[in-house]
């Protein structure tokens, strides 16, 4: 094989190893569920009215926050509450939900780096080769972390029975980076027990 085959078999075997790890796409971790649960709340769970509204100083624009309210109120009406509006509700599901996108740290080195060298000598001639090839392969192992908390409160007195929280870190590149499939599976993790025990965490898998 002559020097130029050489230099394309290597252009191409390391193009292929970059764009490799550029698409690989990590499967998603569990979803961490904390919840906080009155006792006398028990005997009624899954019974009377709701309505869903923002909670007071969610993070969220009301646009992507419409999303993580619709999968709730599926998941309340799964459980056997009914939707109703706010002045007929005798339970207020109050929801809030805050996302941010983190990367890793930027690698100091580029993901693929091939040198081949030799010297001049009496009977052959030198030969130098150096490819460097950097495709922004961090941006592939970017993570949407996003919280949800759910707080469901008497309509009347106001004082709060149940309270959920949930975690869920995916990567960017994953079907359930999206607004309403990650408020869908986030959802689901977090009434999955309901209404669990009280200052219990446990962490629920999901599938893509």
């Amino acid at each position: 094989m002559n020097i130029r085959s050489t230099f394309s078999a290597v252009i191409l075997a390391s193009t292929a190893l970059a764009l490799g790890a550029c698409t690989a796409v990590p499967r998603p971790g569990p979803v961490s569920v904390t919840h906080f649960v009155e006792p006398a709340a028990l005997e009624s769970a899954g019974q009377g009215s709701f309505f869903v509204e923002t909670a007071p100083g969610a993070a969220m624009e009301a646009a992507e926050l419409a999303a993580y309210k619709s999968a709730v109120a599926q998941e309340l009406v799964e459980l056997g509450y009914v939707e109703s509006d706010r002045a007929n509700a005798g339970i207020l599901a109050q929801v809030r939900a805050d996302s941010t996108v983190s990367s890793p740290a930027i690698r100091k080195r580029g993901p693929v780096s091939v040198g081949v060298g030799g010297s001049t000598g009496s009977y052959g001639s030198g030969v130098g080769l150096g490819i460097g090839i950097n495709l922004g392969g961090n941006k592939s192992q970017e993570t949407r972390d996003t919280e949800l908390g759910v707080m469901l409160r008497d309509a009347q007195s106001g004082a709060t029975f149940w309270e959920g929280r949930a975690q869920f870190s995916v990567n960017v590149n994953s079907p359930l980076a999206s607004s309403p499939a990650n408020a869908t599976a986030m959802a689901d993790a977090l009434f999955r027990e309901f209404p669990g025990n009280n200052g219990e965490t446990t962490e629920v898998r999901v599938a893509e």
